[in-house]
């Protein structure tokens, strides 16, 4: 009996022992700190090289231009002035915009002391004629050196009246032909100066687009060739070169231009260069600017491509081609070019793919 509760009793322990040591390993597990999770990093892509633009060979017409500033001017006009210096304006009879006749008087220049001067001259002029007659009568009786000193005095008169005519007669300023004033600079009583601009006539049926050139424009440029003449406030117009101004070392020759030391030299429109137009608008005014833009140049069916595909190495200019077998280098020869074009003379065809830098 005794060995049988002893039995019982050591299960017992055996037991309480096991759900002990069970529990002691369970709080243990608590009690040590919970593991944190794996921190996930997004994945980080290398970055891709850039493609470079590629552009297919095509066509097109080609135009090199020359561009310029000009004017509507007419090719009838003409820049007046007084050739007295000195002298204020006392009359002026016309004002900007006005038609006038040919001859009709523009302005008048105060001449009334000069006039005085004449009319006392003209007194004493009749003394010498009559002074002349008395020596004509006694020529016979006279030494031949003195009717000749007398002679010449009395011609040296009459020239010195004709020359005092001829000055108050240039007082007055007079229309050249008849048409509008289309520019008008002085104003009544302002001081006159010779050759000084006073006003510019111009028959206004005539107008015509008009720009001056400078030596490298003028060299590119040439009779014939188009132009296209943009009037902002009338729109584009087709025409072409007409005339080519003069040159500059041959625009003195002759001297005859008005031109005087100290004077302004007025515009001709031989100092432009002139655009022919078939249908110019009307209610035009002269100096109303324009653009225009002269082709020197056009190639009709050019092979083009953009100028950033165009490479060059020293004296090599080559182009990368891309085919089904990659990338490749073409040499190429260049002909025009433009600010968005250039063309190939060879090297290339149409529908190729070339690759831009």
């Amino acid at each position: 009996m005794s060995m049988k509760w002893w039995t019982g009793n050591l299960f017992k322990r055996s037991m309480i022992a096991m759900l002990s040591a069970t529990v002691v390993l369970t709080s243990g597990c608590s009690l040590l700190p919970a593991e944190q999770e794996e921190e996930v990093l997004p994945e980080i892509n290398p970055p891709q090289i850039s493609k470079k633009p590629e552009y297919e060979v095509t066509t097109a017409t080609l135009e090199t231009k020359v561009q310029v500033i000009g004017k509507l001017i007419s090719m009838k006009e003409e820049t007046m002035f007084f050739t007295l210096d000195g002298k204020h304006l006392k009359e002026l009879y016309v004002k900007a915009g006005d038609t006038v006749k040919a001859g009709q008087i523009i302005g008048e220049l105060d001449v009334d002391e000069n006039v005085k001067a004449l009319r006392l001259e003209r007194l004493a002029f009749k003394k010498e004629e009559i002074a002349m007659k008395e020596t004509l009568r006694a020529r016979d009786e006279m030494d031949p050196i003195e009717f000749e000193e007398k002679s010449i005095a009395f011609e040296e008169r009459r020239q010195k009246l004709a020359d005092m005519e001829e000055e108050i007669g240039k007082a007055e300023l007079t229309a050249p032909f008849g048409g509008t004033i289309v520019s008008l600079n002085v104003q009544k009583g302002d001081l006159i100066k010779a050759y000084d601009p006073i006003a510019i006539v111009a028959d206004t049926s005539q107008f015509v687009p008009a720009a001056k050139l400078s030596k490298t424009e003028l060299e590119k440029i040439a009779v014939g060739m188009e132009v296209v003449v943009n009037l902002n406030s009338a729109g584009t117009f087709n025409g072409k070169v007409k005339q080519l101004p003069i040159k500059a070392d041959e625009q003195n020759n002759g001297g005859g231009n008005g031109e005087q030391p100290g004077g302004t030299k007025p515009e001709r429109p031989e100092d432009f260069m002139i655009v022919e137009l078939k249908d110019l608008p009307k209610d035009l005014h002269r100096g109303t600017p324009l653009s225009l833009n002269i082709i020197t140049k056009r190639t009709k069916d050019a092979i083009v491509i953009p100028p950033s595909t165009l490479r060059n190495i020293g004296s090599r200019t080559y182009v990368q081609v891309i085919d089904e077998n990659g990338k490749r280098e073409v040499d190429v020869e260049v002909g025009q070019q433009t600010s968005t074009q250039v063309e190939i003379l060879q090297g290339l065809k149409p529908g190729q793919k070339v690759v831009g830098k």
